[in-house]
């Protein structure tokens, strides 16, 4: 749903009207109980049209913001760039927004003590729904040239635009205080088409209502009236596509365009962001990776135990060769000692010097 203001260098923002009073911190369970609850209060009770200037010590607010980037401004100068972190909730993602070092020019703060903290549920919840809380943080000095430097003028001026509902049945009536009459309906010109208020292109965001300035805003008849032709032109739309896919699987041709069913497929994106899908793929697929890789890679680790180092060679093989080379030593030895017996009585039959002398 986008609720818009006249074009205003400070613009107010929708905030919800009950006091939700000072706490000295906010965790992130408490914080995500809060804003859950918030659905089921923000659809039966109208925000209100404020500004947030110079807020107190543990003040905790919950508004509506068309667009969650852009913070309005709350009268505090901060000398610290604004840090955001997601972090899962359960099935739903919280994100957390936090500016350090604030301080009220022209007042009583001698340091920039001020920290601010945001907090919506960006999956699983309501992204315009903010939850912004106000603590006492690390204190610095303050820029002596940012000192007395105002963030906005003063005095601020008086609004007068009626509270309106932000989502539900109601969503984008307004509320006028009692004692004052209603703006006149707006003439719609005849001829015109209606145009698809409770979709956008994909079908899922809240209805856009406009509420400028007073005499400007659709009554709730012609808005119904406008959803109502969307959603029968949807259905037509679908009504045409459902027999070419029939057609088309009976065939066996190319399959037809996708047809938008009315079931709950979108739940699993809408409540896990994409990081998140990203990595739980990337780790599945790389144990299926493991499974396959990992025989080939490694192989067998068991290794068999090792042969002996003569176990190459034959035993009787070798027991043969040994007896045939024993045979040829005792073959020679026995040459070897009738030699040594011949050379011996050969060397006895020779007569000595002596008997041979005169």
């Amino acid at each position: 749903m986008s609720f818009q203001q006249q074009a205003h260098p400070d613009p107010p923002c929708l905030r919800f009207p009950e006091n939700l009073g000072l706490h000295a911190s906010v965790s992130v369970e408490a914080a995500a109980n809060m804003l859950l609850r918030a659905l089921q209060m923000s659809q039966n009770v109208p925000y209100m049209w404020t500004f947030i200037d110079k807020p107190a010590e543990g003040q905790l607010y919950l508004l509506y913001l068309q667009n969650p980037a852009q913070f309005p401004n709350d009268g505090v100068r901060y000398q610290d760039q604004e840090t955001r972190l997601v972090i899962p909730v359960g099935n739903r993602e919280m994100e957390i927004s936090e500016t350090k070092y604030g301080f009220v020019p022209n007042a009583q703060d001698t340091s920039a003590w001020r920290v601010r903290r945001r907090y919506r549920l960006h999956r699983g919840g309501h992204p315009q729904l903010v939850l912004v809380h106000y603590a006492r943080g690390p204190a610095i000095q303050i820029i002596p040239s940012l000192l007395n430097s105002p963030v906005r003028q003063y005095p601020l001026r008086q609004i007068t635009e009626p509270s309106v509902y932000i989502m539900g049945d109601k969503a984008g009536q307004k509320v006028y205080p009692s004692g004052s009459a209603p703006p006149p309906p707006p003439q719609v010109p005849t001829g015109m088409p209606p145009h698809p208020m409770g979709m956008n292109q994909q079908g899922m965001n809240p209805p856009v209502v406009n509420v400028n300035a007073p005499g400007m805003a659709m009554n709730p008849q012609a808005m119904l009236a406008q959803q109502n032709s969307a959603m029968e032109a949807i259905e037509r739309r679908r009504e045409r596509e459902r027999p070419r896919e029939r057609g088309s699987s009976m065939s066996g041709g190319r399959p037809g365009p996708p047809r938008l069913d009315d079931d709950d497929s979108a739940d699993e994106t809408e409540t896990i962001s994409a990081r998140t899908l990203a990595i739980t793929r990337y780790r599945r697929n790389h144990e299926l990776m493991e499974e396959v890789f990992k025989q080939a890679a490694l192989g067998n680790m068991k290794r068999p135990a090792p042969q002996p180092p003569y176990s190459i060679f034959d035993k009787l093989e070798l027991e043969g060769k040994v007896n045939k080379l024993q045979e040829e030593v005792d073959a020679l030895q026995a040459k070897r000692k009738a030699r040594l017996a011949s050379e011996s009585v050969i060397a006895s039959n020779v007569p000595s010097p002596m008997e041979t002398a005169p």
